[in-house]
């Protein structure tokens, strides 16, 4: 089990990489509609895996 402090960081890592992700299938979205898909799967994982841990946060926290 990670520490408050360790979830934190690490939500703050996937969602700071989820951003990237959705920004960078905007940026090639009318040029390659494959790698755009490929960048918005790989930012909802991300988001998904962030939510995860602030749910663990929470649950720790009470």
């Amino acid at each position: 089990m990670k520490t408050i402090q360790e979830l934190k960081t690490r939500i703050q890592e996937l969602s700071k990489q989820a951003v990237e992700f959705s920004r960078k299938a905007s940026e090639v979205c009318l040029s390659d509609r494959q790698q755009a898909k490929y960048f918005r799967q790989q930012a909802r994982e991300a988001s998904k895996r962030a939510q995860v841990l602030i749910q663990e946060l929470k649950r720790q926290e009470v």
